[in-house]
């Protein structure tokens, strides 16, 4: 931590520079689900109480709350959406805040909420484009019967029917589904517990 080796404040300028709650931020959902999830494994494995696990998931479902509504205050010398949260947890709720902590870095936490934020926005980019290709197939039964010029190297080529042209746009938006779909597989999978570089030793776990 740098306030370990310096003894005065960072610049504003380094400050600035080094800061990206002003951008994170937008991932508090997912830095939240996952701190819920991590404190239930820790609460699994006996390092946190059933009553600690309680106080956090109550702390960081009110903070999510205050973010959703506006009223939540972003301190841009915390860094990232994740010290915010967690600050503002550990001072909701004392030492437990700081005990979520354990065997986790923000490594592994800003790559899980990156992969569980692909995984949202392609949920909802497929729904919008799943639509789409509604619409296309009701337009192309519409006008089954309707015939337009083909055309191949910017010319006039043969008639073709104009359902058969708003068919292939819908395949064309299939190949695209496809890569969305294999996309979302390969961000589906989960990082907690790599720590900062390769986990956590148990002497590190057991000072938290």
């Amino acid at each position: 931590m740098r306030e370990r080796r310096f003894s005065s404040a960072a610049s504003e300028i380094a400050q600035r520079y080094s800061e990206s709650v002003s951008f994170d931020r937008r991932l508090y959902r997912h830095d939240i689900a996952g701190s819920i999830a991590h404190a239930s494994a820790l609460a699994s494995t006996g390092i946190l109480s059933a009553g600690e696990f309680e106080m956090i998931a109550r702390g960081l479902r009110e903070i999510e709350n205050e973010i959703t509504a506006g009223t939540f205050v972003w301190d841009a010398s915390l860094e990232d959406v994740h010290m915010n949260i967690e600050a503002a947890l550990t001072k909701r709720i004392g030492l437990a805040g700081a005990k979520l902590h354990t065997g986790r870095s923000r490594n592994d936490q800003i790559a899980l909420d990156l992969r569980l934020f692909t995984r949202d926005e392609i949920d909802q980019i497929v729904a919008r484009l799943r639509a789409l290709q509604h619409a296309l197939l009701l337009l192309a039964q519409k006008h089954s019967e309707v015939l337009m010029p083909g055309y191949t190297h910017l010319q006039r080529a043969q008639p073709i029917y104009f359902a058969h042209y708003l068919l292939a746009q819908l395949e064309a938006f299939e190949r695209d589904h496809e890569r969305l779909r294999d996309t979302r597989h390969r961000a589906d999978v989960m990082p907690l517990g790599s720590g900062a570089l390769a986990g956590s030793s148990p002497k590190t776990a057991s000072m938290r």
